[in-house]
This record gives structure tokens, C-alpha cells and sequence, in this order.
């Protein structure tokens, strides 16, 4: 019996194959089926990583020959420079449901087409007739990475923050109004008066939580996925029953000078208007996937760096005032230092300015530096307050989740090497042996490279101090309970660094899908049934027929392999036993 091969074919090609033959080509091994199977699997992850793999941020190396490509920028002008970043994103789905999917902007090299220029603008308060000549540098790189037939569509936002707040309303306003009047003589972009602006420490903060939230992916509603979810009441909705959707990180940041929180208040409590942020990310305004309430606060003095000067100021002053009540001349000299238990132990240190100055040695004592440092909080007896009395909305500690950034991250890794999933016991036993280690003995673990690479002296000086304060600011300013598990200290996410910028454009371009979705998937009560199937969706379905497809093929040839066992017994023994393989007789 053979199988012959000739209908689709020219004469000359004709071949078949005899009964011999099938039983190598059509029943392979039980080896052989398994590393098919295998093969075919990890071709099928590797297509869901790819395809599906919705929700985790990327920045994107782009084609700018792509004419579906749209591309916007954002220009930081902060206190000590101002920077440029190049956006980019694909045409949207036409789902109402998605948001743009919005990237930063890779070059050739898929290094991030970003551009620094120092100093800061408010440096040109006096004048402000250069203000446009500041920022040409900037638009003139951005340009030359977006295509020129671009450039008419591409939004330009310039928006200013710390340096800017600080100056008086006449030269913030000289200096914005030379930059409209002369960037649209300059550059073709999409711009308008609106589209340069100072913005609050509550924008910069609802902004912040914007782009962290979209780069965890929290703002993809997919009813499937096992993320964590909360309830959520959204006012003014014709919603009979609370929406359920993905459970939003909340974010901490302590910087330098100022410290900042902000994260979703799902319940319709009352909140002081300028503490809350309520917005609508999504483009259909009667739609609510996306209606947000967010609860941002934040605080000047209370950064690492400014905790540590209101510190010493109030050393100084208290010890002044004793020195003259008691006559005495406590940390006037350096045989006679005054004790500071936020110091590493045996530390010398000297404070205070020429005429006032006062020697330390540190103690190393973490507990007794915790409660000296609780005053400085500002905290009052009400309930429901934090930092300097300030109203907090009630966090729902067993159902949440919040990133630390900046000092919450140099604080828990440089020196203590405990960054990521933070743990209040273990932080404050590690900050204990810290603080009272010899400095003598943390020098020479610094030399010896115990610590991060960027961690320096100044880092090694006062990391007793910045631990002893950020544990209190979280756990006695926040009140965040002692055993809450759900703190992530982080400098990245997903190996990228977060700017508020990424959520200012995606909040400004929350209205551009609107060109790309048929007007009648936005009308009707009932029209939303179409796009219940999302583009995710559509992919795994895919998946489940190409294994349902793949688990067919493998049973097929095993009935085969049982099959020709059976009949034909000889003429497999050589394919068990790993023998040589008989004569083929095949005819050209």
C-alpha cells in the first residue's frame, strides 16, 4: 500500500511514498510528540507575552515613517532645569473604553528622547524677554525626532512648577507670555495660550499618580484579570450600584524640601476641595471607567533635607536659651559636644552658622531620635488628620497598595539594602543597627563598597536621622499601621523612571480617541455590547482554539501511533530501538 502525490503537481514531480515509509513520517515517537508539544507551547506564551502582554509600559522605538503615529510634547520647567519629552503613540482601537496608549519616545540607539538645559527658567524672572530663547534648545531637539509633516498635529505643553510657583504673579505671567507670543513664529506645533502654564503642587501630584497608575496598568478595566479590585462610588452617576473595578496604587514621595501623598478615596466621603482631585480620564465625559477621586496633600518643610534644618534650627535655639539661663557652654567647643542621638555613634559634627555655631556627637540611638523628632510633625488630636493637622481621608489599609519614591527609596536601599516590599520591623531593627554602629566602623564599610554606588557621605552622615523621620512621618504622620504590607519602595517601575509628565499628557490628550471612534459606538444605552470583547480578549480566544487545534493534532497521531502498533508491528521496531531506518522507495 503507498499514498502517491501528483495532482498538484508537473508530471516530472510526481512521486509516492510506500506503506514503509508512513509509519516514520506519520507516527513519531512518544520523545518526538512531547518536543512537538513543547515547541508549540512556548510558541504560543511567546505570542501572549507579545501580543497580550497589555498593561505592562514599555517605551516604544518608533518608526517615524509610521503615518498612524501620533506624537506629543511636554516641557518640565522645574526650579533647577527644565526638560523635554518626546511622546508617541499608535492610532487609538476605537474602543471608548481604552485610553490613548501613550509611550516615551525611543531613538535609533532606543535611548529616551529626552533633553535637559540648566538652569531653571525663573532664573530669567529679570529678563523675561529670553524666555523663548531658553527653550528653543528644547523644541529645535524635539523637532528634529518627529517628522515634519507632524509637527502641525503634535501638542506642545510647557509646564512649570517649584521655581515658577515662587515668583510673583507679574514676572511668572512676562515670562509665559514670551513664550506664546514667539514659539509659533518658531515651530509648527499644536499650541496654544493654554497650553503653557504654572501649575500647582496638586496638578504635579494628581499628575504623578496618573502616569504611575498607567504604567502599572490600573487603568485597564479587563473584568478577567485577577488583579485586585475595590469599590467604587462615583458621584453623579446614574449607577444604582458601586462600580467595581482594579484596585489604584497610591504614591508617597519625599524629596529634598517637600513630601507628598496622594491615592484614590473610592467612597463619596466630603473632602476639602483643594485636596481633591475628581477627574474623568477617559474621552466620553457620560461614561465613568474612568471617572477618578483623588486625595492629594503636600508638604512643604517636610522633606528629608528640610526636616533636618528645622532640626538643627530648633537645637541651636533650645540650646542657646539654655546655655544662657544655666550659664553653661554646652556644644560651644568641641571638648564639651552636645549629644545627638540622630547622629551614627561617635560622629563628630558641627552646625549652625559661624556666629552660633555648635558641635555634636552622635549617640546612635534610633528609638530616643524617633521621639525627638515627633514634635516636628505637626500633629494635632483630631481624627482623620496627618502632617501639620492637615485632613486624611480614611485609607483602606487591607485592601490598598502604595508606592514610596524618592527618599522612601534611597532610605530603605542606599545604605540599609532593604528596598522593595518594605517591612516596618525589620526597617526600624536595620536603622537601629545602623545608628549605633561607630562611624569609625561605617567608614570602613563604605571604603569596602557595602553600600550603593551612588551613596555618599552625606548619605552615610544623616541616614540615622532620615530613618528615624521617615518612619515617623509614615507611621505617625500617615498613620499607616506598623504591620501594613502593601508598601513598595521603588526608583523605577517596570525598569523605567515615572515622571509626572507622562500622566500630564495623558490627562491633556484625554479627548484626541474621540477622532478615531464612530460616533454611534457613543450613542444608545446598549451600544456598549460591541466592544465588550476587547482586543486582549480577541487574543486569548485565539489561543484557546490554537491549543484546542494543537491537543487534536497530538491525539490524532497517537491513535495513529496505536494503529500501525498494531498492524504493523515489524516495521516500527527499528523507530523504538533507535536502529537504522530501511530503504525509502520514493519515485521522482
Amino acid at each position: 500500500m503507498g499514498i502517491s502525490f501528483s495532482c498538484l503537481f508537473p508530471a516530472p514531480w510526481h512521486f509516492s511514498l510506500s506503506s514503509q515509509v508512513l509509519p516514520r513520517l506519520m507516527v513519531p515517537s512518544l520523545r518526538q510528540l512531547l518536543f512537538i508539544g513543547l515547541v508549540l507551547c512556548l510558541i504560543g506564551l511567546l505570542y501572549l507575552l507579545l501580543v497580550t502582554g497589555k498593561g505592562v509600559y514599555v517605551m516604544m522605538n518608533v518608526d517615524t515613517s509610521n503615518p498612524n503615529l501620533n506624537y506629543g510634547l511636554v516641557v518640565d520647567c522645574g526650579s533647577s532645569g527644565s526638560r523635554v519629552f518626546v511622546y508617541c503613540w499608535p492610532r487609538h482601537n476605537g474602543n471608548p473604553r481604552d485610553l490613548l496608549d501613550i509611550r516615551q519616545m525611543r531613538d535609533q540607539h532606543r535611548k529616551p528622547v529626552v533633553m535637559k538645559i540648566k538652569p531653571g527658567i525663573s532664573e530669567l524672572a529679570k529678563t523675561p524677554e529670553k524666555a523663548s530663547d531658553y527653550i528653543y534648545p528644547l523644541l529645535s531637539f524635539a523637532s528634529e525626532h518627529i517628522p515634519k509633516n507632524k509637527h502641525q498635529e503634535t501638542p506642545l505643553y510647557i509646564l512649570c512648577t517649584a521655581g515658577m510657583r515662587i515668583l510673583p504673579e507679574s514676572q511668572q505671567e512676562a515670562l509665559l507670555e514670551d513664550l506664546r507670543t514667539d514659539i509659533p513664529v518658531h515651530f509648527n506645533f499644536l499650541f496654544s495660550d493654554s497650553h503653557v502654564e504654572v501649575i500647582s503642587g496638586k496638578q504635579e501630584g494628581v499628575y504623578a499618580w496618573i502616569g504611575i497608575n498607567f504604567v502599572l496598568g490600573r487603568f485597564n478595566h479587563v473584568h478577567n484579570d485577577n488583579k485586585a479590585v475595590v469599590e467604587v462610588h462615583v458621584p453623579g452617576s446614574d449607577q444604582q450600584e458601586a462600580l467595581m473595578r482594579k484596585r489604584t496604587a497610591g504614591v508617597l514621595d519625599m524629596g529634598g524640601v517637600s513630601t507628598q501623598i496622594a491615592y484614590e478615596v473610592p467612597k463619596t466621603e466630603e473632602v476639602a476641595k483643594n485636596l481633591l482631585a475628581e477627574f474623568n480620564l477617559g474621552c466620553d465625559a457620560h461614561r465613568t471607567e474612568h471617572v477618578y477621586r483623588v486625595y492629594v496633600s503636600t508638604f512643604l518643610g517636610f522633606g528629608g533635607n528640610a526636616a533636618r534644618q528645622r532640626y538643627e534650627e530648633s537645637v541651636i535655639r533650645n540650646i542657646a536659651t539654655r546655655n544662657k539661663l544655666l550659664g553653661q557652654r554646652m556644644g560651644e567647643t568641641p571638648e564639651s559636644p552636645l549629644l545627638d542621638p540622630c547622629l551614627p555613634a561617635d560622629l563628630l559634627d558641627e552646625i549652625g552658622p559661624s556666629t552660633q555655631k555648635l558641635h555634636l556627637r552622635g549617640t546612635g540611638d534610633f528609638d530616643q531620635c524617633r521621639q525627638i523628632l515627633q514634635p516636628f510633625l505637626n500633629r494635632t488630636n483630631e481624627t482623620l488628620t496627618s502632617l501639620s493637622g492637615i485632613y486624611q481621608p480614611a485609607i483602606d489599609y487591607t485592601n490598598s497598595q502604595f508606592y514610596g519614591f524618592s527618599e522612601f527609596y534611597y532610605c530603605t536601599e542606599d545604605v540599609l539594602r532593604m528596598g522593595g516590599d518594605y517591612n516596618a520591623s525589620k526597617y526600624a531593627q536595620a536603622a537601629k543597627s545602623y545608628c549605633s554602629t561607630q562611624w569609625k566602623t561605617l567608614r570602613e564599610q563604605f571604603d569596602s563598597g557595602w553600600y550603593a554606588s551612588h551613596a555618599d557621605h552625606h548619605r552615610l552622615k544623616y541616614q540615622c536621622f532620615k530613618s528615624a523621620w521617615l518612619y515617623e512621618v509614615l507611621h505617625s504622620g500617615f498613620s499607616f499601621p506598623e504591620n501594613y504590607k502593601n508598601l513598595r519602595t521603588a526608583l523605577l517601575v517596570y525598569d523605567k523612571e515615572v515622571q509626572w509628565t507622562l500622566g500630564a499628557i495623558l490627562y491633556r490628550t484625554r479627548f484626541l480617541p474621540l477622532r478615531d471612534i464612530p460616533q454611534e459606538s457613543l450613542k444608545g444605552v446598549h451600544s456598549h455590547w460591541r466592544h465588550s470583547f476587547s482586543f486582549v480578549n480577541n487574543h486569548y480566544l485565539f489561543l484557546a482554539c490554537f491549543f484546542i487545534v494543537l491537543l487534536s493534532i497530538m491525539l490524532y497521531l497517537l491513535r495513529l501511533r496505536r494503529i500501525h502498533r498494531r498492524d504493523t508491528p515489524s516495521s516500527v521496531t527499528w523507530l523504538e530501538e533507535g536502529l537504522g531506518s530501511p530503504t525509502l522507495p520514493i519515485n521522482l
